[in-house]
């Protein structure tokens, strides 16, 4: 896509009537995304949605339970 800086991406995905999303193919590959993955989404009603990476978990964790060093 014209304009968008190098490994930036930009997809979009319908919301069907019960509520599910289909992830673009090129993401799903991009990002080793595969049946049975559980995501993260992250809210901000001011920013929108954003779904960190899968291995973001511990980082996550570890940043909400205090300990720091493991996100290193």
């Amino acid at each position: 896509m014209k304009g968008i800086p190098e490994g930036k991406y930009l997809w979009t995905a319908t919301v069907g009537e019960k509520g599910q999303i289909v992830i673009p193919k090129q993401a799903r590959e991009l990002f080793q995304i595969k049946p049975g993955d559980t995501l993260l989404l992250m809210g901000d009603e001011k920013a929108g949605i954003a779904i960190p990476p899968k291995g973001a978990f511990s980082d996550l964790f570890a940043i909400a339970f205090g300990n720091p060093e493991e996100t290193k």
